[in-house]
């Protein structure tokens, strides 16, 4: 059973390790997609999450919610919120973004590079919490 667990959470980091390095890619890009940029950055957090939950034996609920998946993450890593108490800025561009209704805008490059930085800090987390 554990090697099934493990070899799952190794899918969702390989996972987030993509959205993370289409972000990365899309941001050298010349007036790149922000609002893309964002988006990956979010997948990225979301998945090394879910990723940090199935490592623990703890079921990945179907939601965007960074913060619900922190709060879950607590039960196996106590103090992880804490150290991802950014998160909650990615978790709007796990949807809001992706489609031209009334919350779309124009989101400014600090706000892209913020963001994958913190996606970055979430990998860290996450990576330096599991042992293979």
């Amino acid at each position: 059973m554990k090697d099934d667990k493990n070899n799952v959470a190794r899918a969702w980091f390989l996972k987030a390790e993509n959205d993370l390095k289409a972000a990365r890619q899309i941001m050298l890009m010349a007036a790149p997609p922000t609002d893309t940029i964002c988006f990956h950055a979010q997948q990225c957090a979301e998945k090394y999450l879910k990723g940090l939950l199935t490592y623990h034996q703890i079921a990945a609920p179907k939601t965007h919610s960074l913060e619900e998946l922190a709060r879950l993450c607590e039960q196996a890593v106590p103090g992880i919120t804490t150290e991802l108490t950014e998160v909650e800025t990615l978790t709007s561009y796990g949807v809001q973004v992706r489609y031209p209704d009334d919350l779309y805008y124009d989101i400014p490059m600090a706000d892209a590079v913020e963001a994958l930085a913190i996606a970055e800090k979430v990998k860290q987390a996450v990576l330096s919490m599991v042992k293979f």
